[in-house]
């Protein structure tokens, strides 16, 4: 019974998870940006599968994904090889695992870059994040995927967050935000703290299961990267086409 709804999990979070190419953007949204990327870079991604438009609703965000770039060569002792650099992702159906820039090609795109950090706390969370490749979701609980199947009525906003969790419980599941939350937690780094009223400076860890993609675009402590600015830009470089 089990090995069955585990199959059928399994086939649902493909189905919900395959992208919809004709739900891409027609202009290249990914130019510039692998050039860009340094290793402990959020990658956050507009996707375009089913879950995609379920996470966008509840977080109110044009991102829907996020992953860590964790630089060349990839995790030591992984199963599969990646040509170039490579990310450490949570994907619904495959589980945590590490692919290259091509998985996201086609896709409008967003470099967060967290500042300040040594050279040990870098190796550290790159540490964390391959440390948990192989890692999958629990799919045995059919009714709390199957739910993601339905239309979505208006949901009040404290309850959105909790609404993103996914299987039944399995201390090993992770979805993409809250792996890379967790990892950069794990060092003690910044993402969405929540303050202690009447200290300055001093903050309570934000439970990781409670991070969405968009929380590293909001963050003030991840630096936004545009590829366009990079080197600087002169807005008079640019020729206009005048319209007739």
């Amino acid at each position: 019974m089990t090995n069955m709804l585990e199959r059928c999990g399994y086939g649902l979070g493909c189905w919900l998870s395959c992208p919809r190419p004709w739900h891409r953007p027609l202009l290249p949204v990914d130019e510039g940006i692998r050039e860009c990327l340094e290793p402990g870079d959020v990658l956050l991604v507009e996707g375009s599968s089913r879950i995609s438009t379920v996470i966008k609703y509840l977080t109110q965000s044009t991102w829907s994904h996020a992953a860590l770039y964790i630089g060349e060569g990839g995790c030591s002792g992984a199963a599969a090889s990646v040509q170039g650099g490579a990310f450490v992702e949570a994907d619904l159906a495959e589980g945590v695992r590490q692919v290259g820039f091509e998985a996201f090609e086609g896709y409008p795109l967003r470099i967060c870059r967290p500042v300040g950090m040594g050279r040990q706390d870098l190796e550290r969370l790159i540490a964390f994040a391959c440390g948990r490749v192989g890692h999958r979701y629990d799919l045995r609980n059919i009714l709390d995927l199957a739910r993601y199947l339905l239309p979505l009525p208006p949901v009040p906003t404290p309850w959105r967050r909790h609404l993103l969790g996914l299987g039944s419980g399995d201390p090993t599941r992770a979805i993409c935000s809250t792996l890379i939350a967790e990892a950069f937690q794990s060092i003690r780094y910044p993402i969405l703290p929540i303050p202690v009223a009447g200290q300055a400076r001093v903050f309570r860890r934000r439970h990781h299961t409670l991070f969405t993609p968009r929380d590293f675009d909001l963050s003030p402590w991840f630096e936004v990267v545009k590829p366009g600015l990079v080197g600087g830009f002169d807005p008079h470089d640019l020729e206009w086409e005048e319209s007739a």
